[in-house]
């Protein structure tokens, strides 16, 4: 009986729990709550059952628009795919599940649909000269719902516009753009010019709701504003380093020439580099410079122009005669100097030997008409200003024939027999006269006997009486001179001069008139008697006026 008992509880027990493990009839929708996705994407809903084992699936959607999707019925679940998602699936989703004929249960999930896909898309378009305009335009593709959309232009942290589209009423994606134009200036190239697309639906959770595009701005202008800096200045001192830049706005870069305007008018290209250097300046390069800077894409060219000044001590250009350094004598000769220099220097010309000066001359010309062999010797050419003076010389060499010939006689021109004798010829000429002596013989022709300036007579006898005569001579002429070398016995040389010095205030000299004879002549009576007496052993004597 007791067994039969325990068979009856386990029974029982068996019944409940089998009660107690059956579900009841439930359902739910898989994503359970609300649920947010981009169109394109693929979206999938499962309405899944418990609690009823034939249980039969109903979709649709609040108000009754079409699914959008495909719906798949399995034995406890059933599927809607949304594949892809698009604006039209923008519904509450209902599942309806039956179970017989008695029971329904039904419940909804929400989907919001949106598209932001991708970021902005500049575009600029460049202006072709500075006075015209950049536009950008920003757009924004496939974007849902648009009437939340906000957009904002920036130039570097500087925003240029913004535009919202609140009053829009879009139903499906669209593409929405934005412009803007200004005039950019130099400072403007290279700045980041961007697009800043926000789409800030309320409580909806995506990400991102803002998408950023930038760009570098390319504007093409100019040139202009161009300008020339120097350094160290318009004024620099001769030998400095003179640097000139010129600097312009333009885009693309414009390219550069330097010329020169020459003193003949005619223009001198020098670089083609922003920067013209001059190492070392002189006053040559003093002057207008002229910048050109020519934008090719603009076509447009803009110049500018610098007048340099070079200052400093003078410089002599030139120091020259004319026709020759080396002239004859009773050519005209001119001597020409010029200098640089800022200030204008001023210019004295002068012979070294006596100091004077031959100037100013303004332009630094002097003019010798006839030259003669004293205006020879070195002249100098003196040029100052306030910064200094410069000085140079140059030699005029005036070319003659013999001048001053002069014959010294040491001890004197009457000597005593063994004596010696030291006849000295000097004369000046240019080149140098070459000295040259000759005695006149007895037959009254002269002869060469010596070629030198000292002519030295050791020992001298009764037979080197006579006339010597000094020859100078260059290529230029020639020049004589006599002397006459008279030799004396004891005292009675003395004597002899005595009596002729008497015979010189007793007659009259030839001198005294014209008309007489070119040479007094004793009688032979009174010139035996003294020869007799006075001048034994000396042979003849004359002194031009008076022979013996």
């Amino acid at each position: 009986m007791l067994k039969e008992m325990g068979r009856t509880s386990q029974a029982v027990l068996v019944i409940l729990y089998g009660f107690m493990t059956v579900k009841a009839f439930e359902m739910e929708i898989i994503p359970a709550n609300r649920i947010v996705k981009q169109v394109g994407e693929t979206l999938r809903l499962t309405c899944n059952t418990t609690g009823c084992a034939s249980p039969s699936f109903s979709w649709r959607t609040q108000m009754d628009n079409p699914l959008g999707g495909t719906v798949n019925n399995y034995r406890m679940y059933s599927t809607l795919t949304m594949n892809p998602v698009s604006t039209v699936n923008s519904h509450d989703y209902l599942c309806t599940v039956f179970c017989g004929e008695k029971e329904k249960k039904e419940k909804s999930v929400k989907v919001e649909i949106y598209s932001f896909p991708r970021d902005p898309v500049i575009e600029i378009s460049p202006s072709s000269a500075a006075a015209e305009p950049v536009t950008v335009t920003c757009k924004i593709l496939d974007v849902y719902p648009s009437h939340y959309l906000e957009v904002l232009l920036k130039k570097g942290d500087h925003v240029l516009h913004e535009k919202n589209f609140y009053e829009d009423e879009s139903t499906n994606t669209e593409n929405k753009t934005v412009t803007y134009s200004f005039n950019p200036t130099a400072e403007d190239i290279g700045k980041e010019i961007t697009c800043v697309a926000k789409l800030p639906i309320p409580n909806m959770d995506f990400e991102p709701k803002e998408r950023v595009t930038s760009e570098k701005l390319t504007a093409n202008f100019g040139p202009q504003n161009t300008v020339i800096t120097a350094s160290p200045g318009n004024w620099p001192m001769e030998g400095d380093t003179l640097n000139l830049t010129c600097v312009t706005e333009s885009n693309p870069p414009a390219q550069i020439v330097w010329t020169k305007h020459l003193a003949d008018e005619s223009i001198q290209l020098l670089t083609k580099n922003n920067v013209l250097s001059i190492p070392d300046a002189r006053f040559s390069d003093s002057g207008l410079y002229t910048c050109e800077v020519t934008n090719v894409v603009t076509n447009k060219t803009e110049k500018a122009t610098v007048d340099i000044v070079i200052r400093g001590a003078p410089d002599i250009t030139k120091l020259s005669i004319e026709p020759s350094t080396t002239v004859r004598e009773g050519e005209n000769v001119s001597i020409l100097c010029s200098a640089e220099g800022n200030p204008s220097p001023r210019i004295i010309l002068r012979r070294k030997s006596d100091g004077a000066d031959t100037g100013p001359y303004s332009e630094g010309r002097i003019l010798l008409p006839s030259v003669t062999f004293l205006n020879g010797g070195d002249y100098e050419c003196v040029a100052e200003n306030e910064f200094g003076k410069s000085r140079s010389e140059i030699t005029l060499n005036v070319e003659y024939g013999p001048k001053n010939t002069m014959i010294s006689v040491i001890p004197a021109t009457a000597v005593k027999e063994g004596e010696t004798v030291i006849m000295k010829c000097t004369s000046s000429g240019n080149p140098a006269p070459v000295i040259s002596w000759k005695k006149k013989k007895t037959t009254g022709e002269p002869e060469k006997i010596y070629t030198d300036a000292i002519l030295t007579i050791k020992n001298i006898k009764s037979q080197d009486l006579g006339l010597y005569k000094c020859e100078a001579y260059n290529r230029f002429g020639k020049e004589e001179k006599d002397v006459k070398l008279l030799v004396q016995e004891g005292k009675l040389f003395l004597l002899a001069l005595f009596l002729i010095k008497q015979m010189q205030n007793l007659c009259p000299s030839k001198k005294a008139s014209t008309a007489a004879p070119t040479r007094q002549v004793l009688s032979e009576g009174v010139r035996a008697t003294w020869r007799s007496r006075y001048f034994k052993g000396l042979g003849t004597y004359s002194d031009g006026d008076y022979q013996f």
